[in-house]
């Protein structure tokens, strides 16, 4: 028997092991037994498995290795083989090593079924657990632990304490898994377990750290504490630990950051979905919250940094799980400015399958709602394509509402018209519901919305028309409340609807029908009256919702037009008396008394007009993720949009951040003998203002080794006292400490395990402060100017470049710089090579605009032009020169900028107050405004006493741009870079003369670039960034005989699309 079942593959006999042993030895039989309907397959002597008990009794391990392959093959395709566990407990004894680890793996998954049975193998379990084999070791606490039997609790612990402080990374990160599984069978051991817990985050091992955190996670999330020490180590090791531990530990350092840092965005003021309806009511708190806020600058901390700079390279993940985890991240924790790095890594996730497609599309719809420009320029990427099912039709619906924008409606209304077209009913009817919203958000679109809905009133589909009558109603109501309206206005709506009523079968599309007519109905008085007739003829036939709303349209016409209605009125409210339904019965009752209250009369009566035609409040189309906002992003809880078992919820940042020295972990530094007199000698010969363990940090590299001094962060002291023989010392000795600052930049996350991180990131930061007063004073005793000039560069180079502009310094005494000291400071901002230089912007006549006109300023009048050059208050705003001329006959005083209305990233720096301004005199004056690379106006109030005129300053979209310096070939590169959708083209006839000149001076007057020089001929090519975010700006125009190919390549496409209409129109002018 044996020999014929080893004859055969394991898997493909396993199947015979269902079937009972015939009993004739005949195949008739044994095919009769398998039949349901056969009375043997109830038999007694129906024994399963028969065959697999005899393998694993036998003695040769060859028939035992086949039975556990077999039997794990059945386990691993949800057969049962639980009968099965006293014949394999048996052999957890076998000296046979792979016998022994598929019979863990049996253990593992039915342990807890058969607990008695396991239990008497827990002395082997107890062995195995100092078997030479990791593997061995691993499984048998893995067996263990699923023994689910608070009896054997003690013995658990005592087995992950062993565990824990086993040699191998794979048994340690075992027992992180058992620790879960023991806090759940007994959770009084919590305190020892946390003690374990505190062991493994210390674990320097990759394999290790994911479990250890999904340990404390599970066990004690509320402990902080314990994180502190191994904050930075677990930011260092994040890269390389494995793909589902890297998602734990960036969940978890998310809610650490948020209780550890103060906000990055709170001197941002509230978005626009943060605003409040009324922005009066809460003017005085936010102008002090404002004030507070510039008064003390945010700084972000080092270690907050280092967790956003250790994450970013994971959007490159090939698991989504992680790219989303970093994306929820970002969301939570970084600055805004810094939100646009994780879009395109999750709109490579829409390429994925469909399931992944929906959760990151569901976290994608929550961040529109609250930024909309992050996704803004991968606006395609949400189109919707005809293979979608519906789920994801719906969330890339959301997406495009919750992105839409003055500028980009128009693209997303077209869009809209070839959805509205799908054999999908509810997608269609999901897309009215969408420009419904557009309408509501964007008033410049409401009626073209609303004639375009009117038109699908038409529409074959009835669901179409129905879904139409909705929106349009509330679109309706929305700019009742909103305008003032002459009655007469949409009259025509109201008509073309009531007609409607007796096709639309839709109950919903009805009632609103009834709404509008009785809402309006001194609008349409002759049709009213009709409607009400119709809808009481045939009252008993109709749905709940549209009885209610008969009963709704017969008060107020009763109301309005009681000479025509009354009788109506009571034939209605009589049929509503005795129908089914309670709620239809109760209304019916109440509005009798209000409306047709008899002989006694009713107190509220004679209110009746007031309460039922009060004007009503607008309903609210809003995107149904904005409330979600409050759940981490990429969990269950926000998915489902509910609180799910188990989740943790998001803290709030603190006003005042904690202690940072709870991070800094002390590491003992091996002795150096002459450190000491170093010390003493550098001591005497400067009078730095270190404290003394920066300062001995410092000194206790200067005599050492040459790879010592290459890590040490002071360079300056170990380089100065050896640096008088000759100059060519000098050069190598700022070449090596030039390129141990940048290794030093770049590697000072992975360094933590070995010194302390804190230490060197605090010296980083406050170093180029601390160096400039040391190198004066080297530099009056050096006796060499040689020697003084590299003191001096190497000082500006520890200050670093300005960001808004470079500045040429030439150095002391007149001396050149030698080949070698040039080389190797090749990263200051001495360099001559322009493609890091912001070039002054080319002379144009600067266009004057008007601010605010005297007639409507009480004689103040103000114009505005914008200046081209960087602004002195940040080189991300924009420079815009005021020129106020006082055209009355008095004198004005206090003029000062007030209230402004800006949307979110914009930022306006005032002017200083005006005290007083005579009859006739006139004042320029500077203000910056950071636009935020938008073409959004920025509204503000000018204040003149207590008089308050509000104006807005909308910048054209070339003076967003700041000249750019650039070579041919990096043009290209770049231009290579920036093609596809980022690429904007389109042909014109050129008005104006065809020489270089010309060209250029209708390129500059639109927009603030610089040309590129060395391009061929006929081709004129210009480079810019943007000033606000830095995006570059790339235009070249090709002159053909009577024609020129306008090319402009920039990420935001707006911006790109507005350069070239405006270029178009410049360069076609006569």
């Amino acid at each position: 028997m044996s020999a014929g079942i080893m004859a055969g593959n394991g898997f493909q006999t396993s199947y015979a092991n269902d079937k009972p042993p015939s009993s004739t030895g005949s195949g008739e039989a044994a095919e009769m037994s398998t039949d349901p309907a056969s009375s043997s397959f109830f038999t007694s002597d129906f024994k399963r498995h028969e065959d697999l008990k005899a393998m694993l009794d036998s003695n040769k391990d060859t028939q035992k290795l086949e039975a556990m392959k077999r039997i794990i093959g059945m386990v691993a395709k949800g057969k049962d083989a639980s009968d099965l566990f006293p014949a394999v407990v048996k052999n957890v004894v076998s000296k046979n090593l792979e016998i022994k680890k598929l019979v863990y793996v049996y253990l593992t998954r039915y342990a807890e079924e058969q607990q008695d049975l396991a239990l008497l193998s827990i002395s082997t379990f107890q062995r195995a657990l100092r078997d030479p084999n990791q593997l061995i070791r691993a499984s048998a606490l893995r067996v263990l632990s699923s023994i689910r039997v608070s009896v054997i609790t003690p013995i658990m612990m005592l087995a992950i304490k062993e565990a824990v402080m086993d040699m191998s990374p794979y048994v340690r990160k075992t027992a992180a898994h058992a620790i879960p599984k023991l806090y759940s069978l007994d959770p009084e051991v919590k305190d020892q377990l946390i003690e374990v817990i505190e062991r493994l985050l210390g674990d320097k091992t990759t394999l290790v750290a994911g479990s250890a955190i999904q340990a404390f996670e599970e066990v004690c999330p509320e402990r902080i504490d314990l994180i502190h020490k191994n904050y930075r180590k677990l930011c260092n090791l994040l890269v390389d630990v494995e793909e589902w531990g890297q998602v734990v530990i960036i969940n978890m350092l998310t809610r650490y950051s948020r209780t550890q840092f103060i906000s990055p965005n709170q001197a941002d003021g509230p978005g626009d979905a943060d605003r409040p309806f009324y922005e009066d009511s809460d003017k005085e708190e936010e102008e002090e919250e404002v004030s507070e806020m510039k008064k003390t600058p945010y700084m972000m901390d080092h270690d907050h940094r280092l967790l956003l700079r250790q994450a970013k390279p994971l959007l490159n993940s090939r698991n989504a799980a992680v790219v989303m985890a970093v994306g929820q991240l970002y969301h939570h924790c970084a600055p805004k400015s810094e939100g646009n790095v994780m879009a395109k890594a999750l709109i490579r996730l829409l390429r994925s399958q469909k399931e992944i497609q929906y959760v990151v599309l569901s976290n994608v719809a929550t961040m529109t709602s609250r930024r909309k420009g992050m996704f803004e320029p991968h606006l395609k990427s949400f189109y919707i394509r005809s293979s979608d099912p519906l789920h994801i039709k719906l969330l890339k619906l959301e997406i495009l509402t919750n992105l839409a924008t003055e500028s980009n409606i128009s693209t997303i209304l077209r869009e809209f018209q070839t959805y509205v077209t799908s054999p999908d009913k509810d997608f269609a009817a999901a897309t009215i519901q969408a420009i419904g919203r557009c309408a509501s958000n964007i008033a410049e679109v409401t009626d073209t919305c609303l004639n375009g809905l009117v038109h699908l009133m038409s529409n074959r589909d009835e669901s179409v028309v129905a879904e139409s009558v909705v929106v349009i109603k509330k679109l309706l109501q929305m700019r009742k409340s909103g305008h003032k309206h002459t009655p007469s206005e949409h009259k025509d709506i109201i008509v073309h609807m009531a007609k409607m009523v007796d096709k639309i079968t839709v109950p919903m599309a009805r009632a609103s029908i009834l709404w509008l007519i009785g809402e309006y109905s001194e609008r349409v008085p002759k049709i009213a009256p009709d409607v009400l007739r119709k809808m009481a003829k045939g009252f008993i036939n109709e749905e709940d919702i549209v009885k209610l709303q008969i009963l709704n349209l017969a008060a107020k016409l009763c109301i309005t037009n009681a000479k025509q209605c009354k009788l109506l009125c009571q034939y209605v409210f009589n049929l509503a008396k005795y129908d089914q339904n309670y709620d239809i019965r109760d209304r019916s009752r109440f509005l009798r008394q209000l409306i047709l209250p008899g002989e006694n009369g009713s107190a509220l009566a004679k209110y009746a007009k007031k309460i039922f035609l009060a004007t009503k409040p607008a309903p609210v189309l809003e995107s149904k993720f904005k409330d979600r906002d409050h759940y981490q992003l990429g969990t269950l809880s926000h998915l489902l949009n509910i609180k799910c078992h188990g989740y943790q919820e998001l803290p709030e940042w603190p006003e005042v951040a904690p202690d940072t020295s709870v991070r800094n972990v002390e590491v003992v530094m091996p002795y150096v003998p002459k450190a000491h007199h170093v010390q003493h000698k550098k001591k005497k010969e400067s009078k730095s203002f270190y404290s003394e363990s920066e300062s001995s940090q410092e000194e206790e590299t200067e005599d050492s080794s040459d790879e010592e001094e290459d890590e040490s962060s002071d360079e300056d002291s170990g380089s100065e006292e050896n640096s008088d023989d000759s100059e060519k010392d000098i050069s190598k000795k700022v070449s090596s400490e030039e390129e141990s600052d940048s290794d030093d930049d770049e590697s000072d996350s992975e360094d933590s395990s070995e010194e302390d991180s804190s230490d060197d990131s605090v010296e980083k930061i406050v170093t180029p402060v601390k160096k400039q007063p040391k190198t004066k004073t080297k530099a009056a005793t050096t006796t060499k100017p040689t020697t003084s000039s590299a003191d001096l560069l190497l000082d500006l180079d520890d200050l670093g470049p300005s960001s808004g502009s470079s500045v040429a310094v030439t150095p002391a005494g007149g001396n050149m710089l030698t080949p070698t000291l040039a080389t190797g400071i090749s990263n200051i901002s001495i360099q001559d090579t322009p493609p890091a230089q912001i070039i002054p912007p080319s002379i144009v006549q600067a266009k004057s605009y008007e601010l605010l006109n005297r007639m409507t300023g009480n004689g103040l009048s103000i114009t505005y032009q914008f200046t081209r050059t960087v602004s002195v208050f940040s080189p991300k705003m924009v420079s815009i020169e005021l020129k106020l001329t006082n055209n009355s006959d008095d004198t004005l005083t206090s003029i000062k900028i007030g209230d402004k209305k800006l949307q979110s990233g914009m930022e306006i720096q005032e002017f200083p107050e005006i005290g007083s301004m005579t009859a006739g005199m006139s004042t320029t004056c500077l203000i910056g405004i950071n636009f935020n690379d938008t073409i959004q106006p920025a509204k503000f109030a000018i204040c003149v006493g207590d008089n308050k005129y509000s104006v807005s300053i909308t910048a054209p979209v070339g003076e967003l741009i700041q000249p750019y310096s650039m070579s041919n070939a990096e043009f290209n590169t770049q231009q290579g870079k920036l093609s596809g959708m980022n690429e904007n083209s389109g042909k014109t006839v050129i008005g104006v003369e065809k020489d270089a000149k010309s060209i250029c001076l209708c390129v500059h007057s639109v927009a603030n670039v610089i040309q590129v020089p060395g391009s061929a001929e006929n081709v004129y090519r210009f480079s810019g960034k943007t000033v606000g975010t830095g995006t570059m700006v790339l235009m070249s125009v090709v002159v053909a005989d009577d024609n020129a190919k306008i090319t402009v390549n920039c990420e935001k496409m707006v911006i790109g699309s507005m350069l070239l209409k405006d270029l178009k129109t410049s360069i076609a002018k006569s």
